[in-house]
This record gives structure tokens, sequence and C-alpha cells, in this order.
């Protein structure tokens, strides 16, 4: 009886542990807890269309010529104001010559031929006319004289030939504007179409952009397009000037083109935030908008953090879309109504208990 009461005591008392070991235990949890403030998604109609550019040159050619030479010098370099017609690259053009003097040699000597069967035509034609001379003697006497023209305006097509593959020897500026780049160095071998040179047209700048396919229907010329340039800390007004309504040959992008003030700081190349502002769509495209700041990065994938029913913290990895201002799209992996890790006070990982402020 005395042993069957003692072991009643030992379950008893060691059921008090335990009881106080939990008790220990949820409080050490509780005073362990990150502390945690959480944010909501936010829904809106998407008024605006957002795209990424570039700032480039209404006008710019790339200098290139149609002959195979060596760059016998450049009369110019990178950053240079050149006007229209001005000589840019000399390329070696001794064999060029050589053909054009060949062609001239025999335009000369078929130009005199062409004089001597001229004279027999005409003889043959009047004792023809007078029946000096028969049918046969006067269609030989035109075939010859046919022959030897066809040779001398062959001649003359060579020596043009030779003339227009000179110019592509001296290459000129196309317009006035600034070198923006050169690829070879003097005494490099050119190919033809090989880029030499590049200019543009200084201070005429514009935006190039790439709108989606389920944007570019909502956007059209004369829009008012806002612009912020991130490298120089500007925000811009421009128009669409152009909206291109094929993507065949740029990747599923639309290319539309905006004005942009002339501004001492641009320089072409530098990267746009573009912003159109347009009707807004019917709620059933409402975006689902989170802060950036709540996102976080692990190699290629992007989650946020979100609360458990056991208060403790758990990643949900998500699909991003557009950028709009400080707010990011979530596609995938979260739902409008869920609730998710806005800051916290200290560092977060999944299953690190929380505690809501």
């Amino acid at each position: 009886m005395n042993f069957k009461i003692n072991q009643i005591a030992l379950l008893a008392f060691g059921a008090f542990l335990l009881a106080c070991s939990a008790k220990e235990e949820d409080k050490t949890i509780k005073e362990n807890a990150v502390p945690v403030t959480l944010g909501s998604a936010s829904v809106q109609s998407a008024d605006h269309v957002t795209a990424s550019g570039q700032v480039t040159s209404k006008e710019t050619a790339v200098i290139s010529t149609r002959v195979m030479g060596f760059v016998t010098g450049f009369k110019v370099k990178v950053g240079d104001k050149v006007q229209k017609g001005q000589l840019l690259v000399t390329i070696s053009n001794g064999d060029i010559l050589a053909k054009r003097a060949q062609a001239q040699a025999m335009m000369t000597e078929a130009e005199a031929a062409l004089k001597d069967a001229q004279k027999d035509y005409e003889r043959f034609e009047e004792l023809y006319k007078q029946k000096s001379a028969s049918t046969k003697e006067f269609e030989n006497t035109t075939l010859h004289y046919n022959s030897i023209k066809a040779k001398a305006e062959a001649a003359r097509q060579m020596k043009n030939e030779a003339d227009a593959m000179l110019t592509y020897t001296n290459l000129t500026a196309p317009f006035s504007g600034t070198v923006t780049q050169r690829n070879l160095d003097e005494g490099s071998m050119t190919n033809p179409g090989m880029p030499i040179l590049m200019v543009e047209q200084g201070g005429l700048y514009e935006v190039r952009a790439s709108v989606s396919e389920s944007d570019i229907a909502r956007v059209k010329a004369g829009m008012t397009a806002e612009l912020t340039i991130q490298s120089i800390r500007k925000k811009l007004s421009g128009k669409v000037l152009e909206v291109s309504t094929s993507s065949q040959y740029s990747g599923g992008q639309y290319l539309i083109k905006i004005s942009i003030p002339n501004e001492a700081e641009l320089f072409s190349g530098m990267y746009v935030n573009v912003s159109i502002p347009v009707a807004k769509v019917k709620a059933v495209t409402n975006n689902i908008l989170v802060p950036a700041a709540a996102l976080v990065f692990k190699d290629q994938l992007t989650g946020i953090y979100t609360i458990s029913q056991s208060s403790t913290a758990l990643l949900h990895w998500v699909k991003t879309g557009k950028t709009y201002g400080d707010q990011v799209e979530i596609l995938s992996g979260l739902s409008a109504d869920e609730r998710f890790i806005l800051q916290s006070e200290g560092k977060l990982y999944n299953g690190v208990p929380v505690s809501v402020k």
C-alpha cells in the first residue's frame, strides 16, 4: 500500500516538474521571439504603363566601307565635333586606282574605234541609199558599229564603277555631329560592312523603350511619359513620338520612341525608367503590390516572410512582376488578403519565433 502511495507521489511530482519546465520553455521562447511589424498587400488598378529604355541620339550613323583595304589614316578621334562632308577616314586605294586607269585606257581605245566605225557606218549608209552597197554589206557595217559602241559604253561604266569605289576609300561625315566610337586602329584591315567609326547627332536625344504585349494597346502616340534617369538623379517629362505595331524582330517587345528635353548632363546609352499614365483597367486585372523592402533574395529566388499559425516566420517564394515606384507587383505566391512581415528587429529565418509589435 505504501509502495503505491509512493508511486503516485512520484508521478505527481514528475508532472509538476514537466509543467514547470514547459512554462519556463514558453517563457524563454517568448523572450527570444523576434519582434516584427506586419504589412498588408495593396491592391490597386494599374494606371501606369512602365517600361525600361535608353537615351539614344535621334540620328546615329555607323561609318563603314564597301572595300577591303588597310586604314591609312584617321582624321578625327573620339569626342571630336565634325561637320557634314568632313573627311574622317582614309583607306588604301592603290588597286582601285589601277583598275580605274585600266578602264580609262579601254575607254580611250574604244572611243577611237567608235569614231572609225561611225565613219564606216555613215559611208555605207549613204551608199546603201544610193543602192551602191548591198544589204548584207550595210548590215555588217551596222553590226560592227553597234558592237564598238557597246564596248565603249562598257569601258565608260567600268570607269564609273572605279570612281564609285574610290569614294569608299575616303569616308566622310554624313551629317554634323560627334564621333562617339572608334573600332579600328590605323593600319588595320577593313572588310565590307565592318564598323569603323560611329557618329551621333549632338544635342538631340530621344528615349527608346520596350513595352510588353499586355500593355502596348494602351500606349498611343502623343501621350505624356514620365522619365526617371537614376544615373543623374533627374526626372523629366517627354511625349510618345512613335509606337511600333510589330514585335517580330524585338523579342516579343514593342518599341516606342519618346521625346526628351535637351539636357547638358545627358549622354547616349543612359538607362531610363519610363512611366506612362493611362486609363485604369478593370478590377479583374488589379495588381497585388508589396513594398520592395519586404522582399528577400537568395540566389535567383525572391521571397517574402509571413507568420505561421504557431507564430513562427514562414518564407514564401514569390514571382514578381513590374515595379511601381517603391512597390513591387506579386504575380504568384502571395494572396491579396495575406499579411506579411514588413520589418523585423532581428534576423529572420524559416521557423524562428516572432512576436507582433
